[in-house]
């Protein structure tokens, strides 16, 4: 480029028009198939050198130019400018590009290369995993060149972990991800390839994507696949159970809270005892309870609803243990108990106005914010006013929990059967 360009493309009353020209050259233009540019917010002393290089003497004498101005902007010929100006193609490319700062991309091109990486992808989708048309659809609909080598690896996972279903004797998902992904976390549940088998166990199985973690994991199980049943615990305590299993036993003879996978509630599921449980967010209520020496049954569920939780829940709505369920009073609080509240007929305690009314006119120091538009009116009136989460810790919310009708509270467990009798 000459000092002569390099002057007008440090010219700022003229970077509008250059960025004009890069932007029809980055939208796949040729500057031979240009004819115009349509340049907004020119300046008048840029409109009047556009028309010192391209007008003619004949057309000034006649008040007519080659850069007229339009609603769009002016409106300046592209072949002509490049002649006055000396340029070449080249030339002027490397001019815009200089002016603009950046280098000039065909994006025409690039969206002709994306759609025929698009078509490799789904041709090899579909020589790879025939008899998953909805998961294909997905896994190949706006794929870029840089994810093509990821999406081309999980194809092959993808088809690797499900082409001979059921595996029998089952195996845990951390081992088959390892096995056919090389990577004992790849197919892990909230990862978007663990997504993706999912949806194409659930395409096999000719049912819908489940959403559940239980229902998550009965999928993978139906198809000799194990989920992690080991590392999810949920807390009992003061829990009395009438079968003579391993997991009864823990539970009767414990002093303090028992923690139980999956696997202790799946494989060798304890027989609960008919009283009512409350079931509740924090494992602080657990140790507010020690501390009170209450014997009222309580299960934690730290929380959240995994599938751990969801298989006590449905152990006990299965065995006809009243449940109760009691959570912080904030959005995520207030969504678990609905959840668990319409799911497992489960009855609210310590989640209504009584209790927030009770608790005072500042019950934390964190701001309440939105809440579900399933809320009780009543209770949502309450805590706006108060515009503070109120958290199971709060004096009031503990001794509405924990101080409740002796009914509600396990009686003694029977006297052990001496021999003889």
């Amino acid at each position: 480029m000459t000092a002569d360009h390099a002057r007008l493309a440090a010219d700022p009353e003229l970077a509008p028009l250059w960025q004009a020209i890069h932007d029809r050259l980055s939208a796949g233009s040729a500057p031979a198939d240009i004819a115009t540019v349509t340049v907004p917010g020119l300046e008048p002393g840029a409109v009047a050198a556009l028309k010192a290089w391209l007008d003619t003497p004949t057309q000034r004498r006649r008040g007519r130019t080659r850069v007229p101005h339009t609603e769009r902007g002016a409106k300046v010929p592209l072949p002509p400018l490049m002649s006055a100006l000396g340029l070449t193609t080249d030339t002027l490319q490397a001019l815009v590009e200089d002016a603009v700062g950046r280098a000039v991309v065909n994006r025409r091109n690039g969206r002709l290369a994306a759609a025929a990486l698009r078509q490799e992808l789904v041709r090899y989708a579909d020589e790879q995993l025939p008899q998953l048309p909805r998961l294909r659809i997905r896994l190949t609909s706006g794929a870029a060149e840089e994810t093509a080598p990821e999406m081309r690896r999980l194809i092959d996972a993808l088809a690797s972990i499900t082409r001979n279903l059921p595996h029998t004797p089952p195996r845990t998902l951390a081992k088959l991800a390892h096995d056919h992904a090389g990577d004992p976390h790849y197919f892990d549940p909230a990862t978007s390839p663990g997504q993706r088998l999912i949806t194409a166990l659930a395409e096999l199985a000719g049912r819908p994507e489940p959403t559940r973690p239980d229902h998550i994991r009965a999928l993978l199980a139906s198809h000799g696949i194990i989920a992690d049943r080991l590392s999810a615990t949920v807390l009992l305590h003061q829990v009395t159970a009438l079968g003579d299993g391993p997991i009864d036993r823990r539970l009767n003879e414990a002093t303090t809270p028992v923690a139980l996978n999956l696997l202790d509630l799946t494989h060798t599921p304890p027989r609960l005892a008919p009283h009512p449980l409350t079931v509740v967010e924090n494992p602080s209520v657990l140790e507010a309870a020690m501390e009170r020496d209450s014997s009222q049954p309580i299960a934690c569920t730290s929380g959240q609803l995994r599938a751990v939780d969801h298989a006590l829940l449905q152990l006990a709505v299965d065995q006809g243990v009243p449940l109760r369920y009691a959570g912080d009073l904030d959005a995520a609080g207030l969504h678990i108990a609905a959840t668990v509240q319409q799911t497992y007929g489960a009855e609210l305690v310590a989640m209504d106005s009584t209790v927030v009314h009770a608790a005072g006119d500042v019950p934390s120091a964190i701001p309440l914010g939105p809440l579900p538009s399933n809320c009780d009116p009543a209770l949502a009136k309450h805590l706006r006013a108060a515009g503070r989460v109120l958290y199971q810790e709060h004096d009031a919310v503990l001794t509405h929990l924990l101080d409740l009708d002796p009914a509600l509270r396990k009686p003694p467990n029977p006297a052990p059967r001496q021999e003889g009798e």
